[in-house]
């Protein structure tokens, strides 16, 4: 493997996703092709190495040629907006999907640096979140705990979906029953994380503080 494809790999890692194949599905790329990228079969150009930055929060620069720091440089009380989310009844997150790298917002209240924040793209979410809004939470994955329970949280499946939900108690220890604002109940599905919101923007107002916007 060249030093291109295990930059490539370790940022796929750093952001959370345990298997190339998770990582493709996310961002919608095909699958033989990153597998190809990562493993050193088909060495990606720089336009592909922007797009894959984008999508892990690194520099292209650091990806394709190991220049400069791997992350860019945080803005003091800056967080990225990492997706969007709300584009169908699924609430199913897109990460980094249809924005601009640089996508910040600023630090909620009672928020920390390890807040990240969604954008609510359509109107699924309505009642929660209205079409362009910020979803914001803290992004420390970690198991869900008793207190989320009834609240419409941030959860990772055990099938590497990201999603916004109200999480119920399932059927027995371990399982959790995954409600939807429009659309279908998740039965007895098996999480890796979840995360409270810690915060939602309404869209005016969202669209006064994202830096980088169009």
């Amino acid at each position: 493997m060249d030093g291109r494809a295990e930059r490539l790999r370790q940022a796929r890692i750093d952001k959370g996703f345990e298997t190339a194949a998770a990582a493709a599905d996310a961002f919608a790329w095909n699958r033989n092709t990153y597998a190809s990228n990562e493993n050193g079969n088909a060495p990606f150009s720089y336009r592909r190495a922007k797009e894959y930055a984008a999508a892990f929060g690194v520099r292209p620069e650091w990806l394709y040629d190991a220049a400069g720091p791997m992350r860019p440089a945080a803005e003091a009380g800056l967080v990225p907006v990492i997706g969007r989310v709300g584009a169908n009844p699924e609430g199913s997150v897109l990460f980094a999907t249809g924005q601009d790298p640089g996508e910040l917002a600023p630090i909620p209240p009672g928020g920390t640096d390890q807040a990240v924040a969604l954008r609510v793209v359509g109107h699924s979410m309505r009642g929660v979140a209205d079409d362009g809004a910020l979803i914001y939470f803290e992004d420390q994955r970690t198991p869900p705990t008793p207190d989320m329970l009834g609240h419409v949280v941030v959860v990772e499946t055990a099938d590497d979906e990201v999603l916004v939900k109200r999480l119920l108690r399932g059927s027995r220890q371990g399982l959790y029953d995954l409600e939807s604002v429009a659309g279908p109940m998740r039965h007895d599905a098996r999480l890796r994380w979840a995360a409270h919101i810690t915060a939602i923007i309404p869209p005016f107002q969202a669209r006064r503080i994202i830096r980088g916007a169009a």
